[in-house]
């Protein structure tokens, strides 16, 4: 498996082998940029694409045969649309998770409760979200993260261990971060958009098209377009005969300490 240990095993041994080229026979001073230049894509790839697990094994999906789902929302508690979306889930019947950011609790306090109260998971998604999180110190984004655990365990009671990187970037940091803090990262293997594509018909498309055994769906509960679309969403999975399932259930994870 690709990942950042082996990718620089790889790298560090080709730069010796040209640098062994170089001095025997003389190669173009332009090779040593260009292997930069292809060793900064395999890296920036591995940050960028939450299911490498270029830095970190996330889990992203069931292997299953079973015709089953999980959805997750993103970014909430938000006044706008997370109680909304909690009745459509309860009009359905349908248990998700939400990854909330922890600065976005204060104010909010009544909405996490509710979703805690209809029995839906909370994941911890950093209490900044800042838009440098990947750029933080390791100890600098712990202390972010168990800010966020406070923040729950202020209003519910309960410790989050699932944890979803901010834009789904991870490096050594986040690992280092998600290791000392004994969290479980979760990722997803449909990310539907919903924060781009602000057509319904378009949204409803796309996520349709994507609904498979295992497959974890990214939302967000600050959509107003996700809203709209959901419940029908919600009935096709069940006309197409799948269930939605808990993400701790589906996945076979701890969702709490």
């Amino acid at each position: 498996m690709l990942n950042f240990r082996n990718t620089n095993i790889f790298f560090g041994l080709l730069l010796l082998a040209l640098i062994g080229l170089h001095i025997k026979y003389g190669l173009p001073v332009y090779v040593y940029p260009l292997l930069f230049v292809i060793y900064s894509l395999f890296v920036f790839r591995g940050c960028y694409y939450v299911g490498s697990g270029f830095f970190i094994k996330i889990v992203c999906k069931a292997i299953t045969d079973k015709k089953e789902i999980a959805i997750s929302f993103d970014d909430g508690p938000a006044a706008s649309y997370t109680k909304e979306i909690l009745e459509v889930l309860k009009r359905e019947n349908v248990k998700a998770t939400f990854f909330c950011i922890g600065n976005r609790i204060t104010g909010n306090e009544e909405i996490l409760k509710q979703v805690h109260t209809d029995g839906h998971l909370i994941g911890n998604h950093s209490y900044s979200h800042h838009f440098w999180f990947d750029m933080y110190s390791a100890k600098k984004m712990q202390a972010d993260l168990e800010q966020m655990d406070q923040e729950m365990e202020r209003v519910i009671g309960i410790k989050p261990k699932l944890f979803r990187p901010p834009y789904g970037v991870t490096n050594p940091n986040v690992k280092k971060a998600i290791i000392n803090g004994g969290y479980t990262p979760v990722g997803w293997s449909v990310r539907s958009m919903d924060t781009v594509i602000k057509d319904q018909e378009k949204l409803l498309t796309k996520i349709t098209k994507a609904i498979e055994p295992g497959a974890v769906f990214l939302f967000h509960d600050t959509s107003k377009t996700t809203l709209g679309v959901l419940p029908v969403f919600l009935q096709e999975v069940k006309k197409r005969g799948y269930q939605v399932s808990p993400l701790d259930k589906l996945l076979h994870l701890n969702a709490y300490e």
